[in-house]
């Protein structure tokens, strides 16, 4: 029997699309579906290498997402100064940093229990 397709993870795959479009370094999936919290089930991150470019990655993200599923997200900051941009689609989070911010912050070692799936630079 074929097991349906999570809707999450398909959502995910569609930011790492999006991501992708626009060039992002570094884009990491992680599945928090197997650690029992609440915050959401995936999390997408990635960064860019200028304010701008982190911009441009968040609106091919937020395209990409409409055009497949014409979800728009929960919420979206960060946009002000284009440091760290979040787009909460409430099961799946997606983070676009600048260097800097994404190094300080270090998700990837604060939620490293996670599955994580690294996506190889497209240039």
């Amino acid at each position: 029997m074929l097991k349906k397709a999570d809707p999450g993870v398909i959502l995910a795959e569609i930011a790492v699309k999006g991501m992708q479009e626009k060039k992002a370094k570094k884009i990491l999936k992680i599945d928090l579906r197997k650690l029992g919290i609440s915050i959401a089930d995936l999390f997408v991150i990635c960064h860019g290498t200028s304010d701008k470019q982190v911009d441009a990655i968040a609106d091919s993200v937020e395209e990409e997402i409409r055009k497949a599923t014409g979800e728009k997200p929960f919420s979206r900051e960060g946009f002000q100064t284009a440091e760290w941009i979040i787009l909460d689609y409430v099961n799946v989070v997606v983070h676009i940093f600048n260097p800097e911010k994404r190094q300080f912050y270090s998700l990837e070692d604060l939620w490293s229990d996670g599955e994580h799936t690294e996506y190889p630079d497209l240039d």
